[in-house]
């Protein structure tokens, strides 16, 4: 099938928008029972370690493993131990999942990346898992801190996450021991105990139907191995019929097949469940095992399902009533599928919906998400009259208020929108709605975040970009994803990594024959010789960007290219080539109007004369400059050169002179200006030169 799909159900009534999630289930607003297990972890935190006992300090962190079948609630018994010790690790408490809801681990560098985010500590784009882990270590060394890890998939993940104090304190939650973590004493859970199980029934149920026939109310909890999630589902089963008896459940579900493993007990539970529902949610149900990350919203089962968001957003709100969803703290109606539950509905979806059918419900979900993003780009942009009539074009439901509303959007919603890019580009059969989704996502990021806060997230797009264009062979594509990761590699210092890059780009842009991609990957090769200290290498390859500019004509390019070659023989000795080069780029920027450009030019060809030794012309092309400043209404740079004027003063005998100048700054930037402004100044205009182009 193609990976085009019409967006459905786009229509919703506000109301429906507005209304507040629906209530948690029981067992997520109170914890029952497990109160034998919770003493045994809060006495093991205090245990002596094998170190402290060998009379050595603990290298690290202390780790208690709650280990259990998915279903059993270990991890609701790890959130009640993070709730009853927090207070004891005054630095706060953090948080990570390290298995995605199909069972694939997450890397290493996602979750050091999260994990340091919610330090407010950096993260450079592009870094790996080791170096990431590292910069985690290092800001866990002074801090207090409680980490918890569920679902880790095994003892390696964990590891490399262990804080290196004995201060901070690791709950991992699995479904087995984690072999080769030394100390660890798992606790292992099982069912919980008769009395918190019926109590977990009687929430659902009420007293009345567990008084009346106590033997059933254990009959079935014995039947449902006292299993916190089929416990969940059998008693929203009765909620939702109050006339029914506890024993006719007892007696359906000893009907649907013999006691066994856990998975079995749910199993036998969750079809009772799935049985009753109407066709129409049983379908919406299924389909919420394709949603990314496992976090569904109504737009999410809206388009998997093709119907409207208000509907989608009402049957949700029945799921949670039924167990079947969770509702997930969240500004905006958001709601997570068990993880227990993800494999029986992939069952499902395997035996009752068609492959062609599973693939456009997957396109339905993309097309929706990327005029999501579209709109949450196009908020931003009121003043573009294309943008209002853009925004004005969309159905209702899609559209948000206001900027504020569509970033808060885009940063709740941001763990699953990266998700379904992932998923996406790893379908391999929906590549150009891939494509299209991680180019609405980048552009609504860097409007909403901005290039250097969004830059993590955003060097993980443009590898997927670049995993598609390699896929379809797509050259013009995969040199803007080469051209974008080499960027972000030499604004984190990898400018090596960004060379190879940059010519990889260089390479695929003449492929393509795209001469916009050739012409900015040899400036930006040039760019990065000039970082590494190879000056002639980057006047040469400035020089070939040059020839490219030339022979189309560019001339605001050409006269930026003269003026980074200038820079680039400066910084070689070569004064009389870097003038030549100035005055080039100074006749460029008259030639186009550009005073602010002139005026710069001006500025750096002073800046060589007094490089070269000679004072008396870098005085005088300093006062040409400061007339053409003023002219661009450019204040710090006329406050620049009139320090530059002083100081040249100073060295020609006229200090009377320099202080006019000097008192003319003053005025012009009073307290703004450092003391050192001339110095700084001086380094400023050199990283402007030596930046990569604007329009890169």
């Amino acid at each position: 099938m193609t990976d085009q799909a019409v967006d459905a159900g786009d229509t919703a009534v506000t109301e429906e928008e507005q209304r507040p999630a629906a209530e948690p289930s029981p067992t997520e607003s109170q914890f029952l029972g497990r109160t034998r297990e919770l003493k045994e972890l809060r006495a093991d935190i205090e245990r002596a370690g094998l170190d402290t006992l060998a009379g050595r300090k603990a290298p690290r962190a202390r780790v208690l493993l709650i280990a259990g079948k998915p279903g059993s609630g270990r991890t609701a018994l790890a959130e009640e131990l993070v709730r009853q010790v927090a207070d004891s690790y005054p630095d706060g408490v953090l948080r990570a999942r390290l298995t995605e809801p199909d069972g694939t681990p997450v890397a290493t560098e996602r979750t050091a990346r999260d994990l340091l985010a919610a330090l407010e500590l950096t993260a450079p784009a592009g870094a790996d898992g080791d170096e990431l882990s590292e910069r985690l270590r290092e800001g866990l060394a002074t801090r207090r801190v409680l980490l918890l890890l569920d679902d880790a998939a095994d003892a390696e993940q964990v590891d490399v996450l262990l804080p290196e104090t004995p201060d901070c304190l690791v709950v991992a939650v699995s479904g087995g021991p984690l072999t080769g973590i030394s100390d660890v004493r798992p606790c292992t859970l099982g069912g919980l105990d008769t009395k918190s199980a019926l109590e977990l029934l009687d929430r659902y149920t009420g007293s009345v139907r567990i008084t009346v026939d106590p033997l059933a109310a254990q009959g079935l909890v014995e039947i449902c191995a006292s299993q916190p999630a089929a416990l969940v589902l059998a008693g929203a089963w009765l909620a939702h019929r109050p006339k029914a008896a506890v024993a006719d459940l007892a007696k359906q579900l000893r009907t649907e097949g013999d006691e066994g493993r856990l998975l079995d007990v749910l199993e036998r539970v969750f079809r009772l469940s799935y049985a009753a529902l109407p066709s129409a949610a049983a379908r919406i149900l299924r389909l919420l095992s394709l949603a990314p990350a496992g976090l569904v919203d109504p737009h999410t089962a809206s388009a998997l399902a093709g119907c409207s968001v208000g509907a989608a957003r009402t049957t949700l709100d029945d799921f949670t009533r039924l167990g079947l969803v969770r509702s997930v703290e969240s500004p905006l109606p958001q709601y997570e599928v068990p993880g227990c539950l993800l494999p029986l509905l992939r069952s499902l979806t395997e035996t009752q919906d068609r492959p062609a059918e599973l693939q456009l419900a997957r396109a339905r979900m993309l097309e929706r998400t990327v005029r999501l993003l579209v709109s949450c780009r196009a908020i931003t942009e009121t003043d573009s009259s294309p943008a209002r009539e853009k925004l004005a074009g969309m159905p209702r439901a899609l559209r948000f208020p206001n900027p504020r509303a569509a970033a808060d959007w885009l940063r709740i919603r941001q763990p699953a929108l990266l998700a379904a890019a992932r998923l996406a580009v790893a379908d391999g059969e929906l590549d150009t709605l891939a494509r299209r989704l991680m180019a609405a996502l980048v552009r609504a990021m860097v409007a909403h975040f901005g290039t250097q806060a969004a830059a993590p997230e955003l060097y993980g797009i443009h590898r997927l970009v670049l995993d598609v264009a390699e896929r379809r062979d797509l050259p013009r594509e995969k040199a803007a994803a080469l051209l974008n990761l080499a960027d972000l590699d030499a604004q984190t210092g990898r400018t090596r990594n960004a060379l190879a890059r940059y010519r990889a780009a260089l390479d695929a842009g003449r492929e393509a024959n795209d001469p916009y991609a050739t012409g900015r990957a040899m400036e930006s090769v040039g760019g990065a010789h000039q970082e590494l200290g190879d000056h002639d290498r980057a006047a040469d390859w400035f020089g070939r960007a040059l020839a490219q500019r030339l022979a189309r004509d560019e001339r605001e390019d050409v006269a930026r290219l003269h003026g980074r070659i200038a820079t680039a023989h400066t910084y070689a000795g070569r004064y009389g080539e870097a003038l030549r080069n100035w005055r080039s780029a100074i006749t460029g920027y008259r030639r186009n109007g550009d005073v602010a450009g002139q005026a710069r030019a001006l500025s750096e060809m002073g800046r060589v004369q007094e490089y070269a030794g000679r004072p008396e012309e870098s005085l005088a092309i300093c006062q040409e400059a400061v007339e053409w400043a003023r002219r661009a209404e450019d204040t710090r740079l006329q406050a620049a050169l009139h320090l530059r004027l002083a100081d040249t003063l100073d060295r020609l005998g006229d200090p009377a002179a320099a202080r006019l100048h000097r008192g003319a700054a003053e005025r012009m930037l009073g307290d703004e200006l450092p003391e050192d402004a001339s110095t700084r100044e001086h380094d400023a205009n050199a990283c402007e030169i030596r930046s990569t182009p604007e329009e890169d």
